[in-house]
């Protein structure tokens, strides 16, 4: 049996990531969005100002529950 090597560890990569973040603006369809430790990312879809959304591969997927910020004090 004979197995492509490359397509087997292209199987073992985790898919793109599931990110959450803030929208802090929007222009089209097109929103600015917030990720929390301070990074921006631009992303396609339907969401409204200060919405928390899940995006995805530049594709806002939905929105995202409201979580309180959790401080942990070292």
């Amino acid at each position: 049996m004979s197995t492509n090597s490359y397509l087997e560890f292209l199987g073992m990569l985790p898919s793109t990531p599931l990110q959450i973040g803030t929208v802090s603006g929007i222009v089209g369809d097109v929103a600015t969005v917030v990720l929390p430790g301070g990074g921006v990312l631009v992303a396609r879809g339907t969401a409204a100002v200060d919405d928390q959304v899940f995006v995805r591969d530049g594709v806002i997927e939905g929105k995202a529950p409201a979580m309180p910020p959790v401080f942990v004090e070292i």
